[in-house]
C-alpha cells in the first residue's frame, strides 16, 4: 500500500510539473484601450465573426464597465448573441439591458430585438423543403415573441421599430391561430371529434379575424356531424356560409395538398 502511496504521489507530481511545461496563452487585448476593444469588437460584428465580437465586448464591459462604450456594448452583444444562435443569452442581455437602462435614447431598439430573437427561428433545411413551418412548432417563442412586441408599442408607440413590430405581431397571430387549427386537424384524423371542436372553437372565440377561421368553422361542422350533434352542427354551418359563401372546403374538405416530395 505504501509502494502504490508513493507511486501515486510521483505521478501526481510529474503531471503537475507537466502542466507547468504548457506554453501559456496569451491575451492579445490586454493594454487595449475601450475605443480599441469596442472598435475591433465591431468590426467583427460587421464582418459577421460574431464568436469574436462576443469575446472582445465581454472584455469591454469587464475592464471598462463605466465608460462611454459600455451602454453601446450591451446592446450590441445581444445582437451578436442572436445572430450566433445563442438566443437564451441574446434574451438575457435584452433582459439586462432594459433593468439597467429603462431610459435609454436606445431601449425601444433592445425591446424590439427581443420580439426579434423569438420571431426568427431557424427551421432548417428539413423543415424548408418539406414545408414545415412556424404554425406546427412550439408556439411558446411565437408567444414570447409577441408579447415583446406588444411591449414596445405599447411603451413606444412612435418608435421607429413599431410599425415593423405590427406587422410581426399579425404574422403571429395568424400563426398561433393555424397552429391550433393544425391540431384540431390532428385530432379529427384521429376521431378525438370533441377535443378538435374544442380546438376550433377556441381560434374562433380568440381569432375572429385570421384566415385560419375559415378551416376551424369547418372542422366544427364535421366534427359536430360526427359527433350526431345536428343542431350545433347546423348552427356552425350557418356561421360558415355567412363568412365564407364561396369556401373551398365545401368541396375539399379537410384534404390538404400534399409537399411535392411526397408525390412519389
Amino acid at each position: 500500500m505504501r509502494s502504490l502511496a508513493v507511486i501515486a504521489a510521483l505521478f501526481l507530481a510529474t503531471l503537475m510539473a507537466g502542466c507547468g511545461l504548457l506554453p501559456e496563452v496569451k491575451d492579445e487585448t490586454i493594454g487595449w484601450s475601450a475605443n480599441k476593444l469596442y472598435t475591433s469588437a465591431k468590426d467583427s460584428l460587421n464582418e459577421g465573426s460574431y464568436e469574436t465580437a462576443i469575446t472582445y465586448y465581454e472584455k469591454l464591459e469587464s475592464r471598462y464597465p463605466y465608460g462611454r462604450f459600455a451602454q453601446q456594448a450591451q446592446i450590441d452583444i445581444a445582437y451578436a448573441y442572436w445572430k450566433s444562435d445563442e438566443r437564451e443569452s441574446a434574451i438575457a442581455a435584452c433582459d439586462r439591458f432594459i433593468k439597467l437602462h429603462p431610459n435609454h435614447p436606445n431601449v425601444d431598439y433592445v425591446y424590439y430585438l427581443r420580439g426579434l430573437v423569438n420571431f426568427n427561428e431557424d427551421l432548417g433545411l428539413l423543415g424548408q423543403i418539406s414545408q414545415q413551418d412556424m404554425t406546427e412548432r412550439d408556439p411558446k417563442t411565437a408567444r414570447e415573441s409577441f408579447e415583446a412586441f406588444r411591449e414596445l408599442i405599447t411603451r413606444f408607440p412612435d418608435s421607429k421599430y413599431t410599425p415593423d413590430a405590427r406587422l410581426r405581431m399579425t404574422y403571429l397571430v395568424n400563426a398561433l391561430a393555424s397552429l391550433e387549427v393544425h391540431v384540431a386537424r390532428y385530432y379529427m384524423k384521429r376521431g378525438a371529434y370533441l377535443a378538435a371542436v374544442n380546438r376550433a372553437q377556441y381560434v374562433v372565440k380568440s381569432y375572429p379575424d385570421v384566415p385560419a377561421t375559415e378551416e376551424a368553422l369547418f372542422i366544427m361542422v364535421k366534427a359536430y356531424d360526427l359527433l350526431g350533434m345536428n343542431d350545433l352542427r347546423d348552427d356552425a354551418e350557418r356561421v360558415m356560409r355567412k363568412n365564407f359563401p364561396d369556401s373551398v372546403y365545401y368541396t375539399r374538405g379537410l384534404n390538404r395538398p400534399e409537399p411535392w416530395w411526397k408525390l412519389w
